[in-house]
C-alpha cells in the first residue's frame, strides 16, 4: 500500500465508541487526542491479492478452486463482477500494546480508542481500495464484504489469510474460533467487475465493527 496518509473520520471513530452525536462536544476534542497518539505509533497495514472469478456449483471460486465463498451473499455480491480481491489490513501489535496501556490508566480513555481503532483500521481498507482501483482502471468495485457478515462463514478466514500470506506480510492470525489477532485486524473480498456497481451493503449484519459495537450492544444503530 502507498505512504500517503491515512486519516480516520472522528465522528466514525465516535461513534464506534458508543457516542451520541448529542454529546460529542468535549469527546471529539478527547477523541481527538487519542488518535493523535494512537497515530505517532500505529499506522494501518494491507496486503491484498487479486483472482479472476470462476464459478463452482454456484459458488464463486478464486485461485484456481483454493478459495470457494459458499452462501448467498457471495454470490449476489459477485454475480456481475470477472474478478474478485481478498484484502487483509490490521493496526498491529502496536495497537494492542498501546490499547492495554490505555486501559490500566483509563477506562474510558480506553473505549475511546478502541473506536478510533475500529476507525482506523476500515481507513486503511479504504485506502487499499482506493490502490486497487487505481490499479485496475475500467473495473468497478463492489462494497467489500467480509466473513462473519450475511451468511459467510468465519471459516473462509484461514484460507484467506494463506492465499494472501496475510500471517507472514502483516502478523496476522487466526484462533481455533477464527478470530483474528492482533486486536483490530479485518479481512475482506472486494468483487471487481466491467459495470458499475450498486451499494447493497448496509446495516449491522455486514458491519466490521458488528461484534464489538458498543451503539449495538446498547441496542442502537449508527445509521449507516
Amino acid at each position: 500500500m502507498d505512504a500517503s496518509p491515512i486519516t480516520p473520520d472522528l465522528d466514525e471513530a465516535l461513534r464506534y465508541a458508543g457516542v451520541r452525536a448529542d454529546e460529542s462536544g468535549d469527546m471529539h476534542r478527547k477523541m481527538a487526542e487519542i488518535a493523535a497518539q494512537c497515530m505517532k505509533t500505529v499506522t494501518p497495514r494491507c496486503t491484498y491479492r487479486v483472482s479472476e472469478l470462476a464459478w463452482e456449483n454456484g459458488m464463486p471460486s478464486l485461485f484456481g478452486g483454493q478459495l470457494v465463498l459458499p452462501g448467498r451473499t457471495a454470490a449476489v455480491m459477485l454475480r456481475s463482477c470477472s474478478h474478485a480481491a481478498l484484502l487483509v489490513c490490521t493496526l498491529g501489535t502496536t495497537f494492542d500494546a498501546l490499547a492495554r496501556q490505555v486501559q490500566a490508566r483509563d477506562f474510558a480513555d480506553a473505549l475511546l480508542l478502541d473506536g478510533f481503532g475500529g476507525a482506523y483500521v476500515e481507513a486503511g481498507c479504504n485506502a487499499a481500495e482506493r490502490e486497487i482501483a487505481a490499479k485496475l482502471p475500467g473495473k468497478y468495485l463492489t462494497d467489500r464484504f467480509s466473513p462473519g457478515y450475511g451468511d459467510l462463514p468465519l471459516d473462509v478466514q484461514s484460507p484467506l489469510l494463506a492465499l494472501t500470506d496475510a500471517t507472514r506480510r502483516l502478523g496476522v492470525t487466526l484462533s481455533k474460533s477464527n478470530l483474528m489477532n492482533p486486536l483490530k485486524s479485518v479481512t475482506a473480498v472486494i468483487g471487481l467487475s466491467d459495470t458499475p456497481q450498486r451499494a447493497r451493503i448496509r446495516g449491522c449484519d455486514y458491519c466490521a465493527m458488528r461484534t464489538r459495537c458498543n451503539l449495538r450492544k446498547a441496542g442502537k444503530t449508527c445509521g449507516t
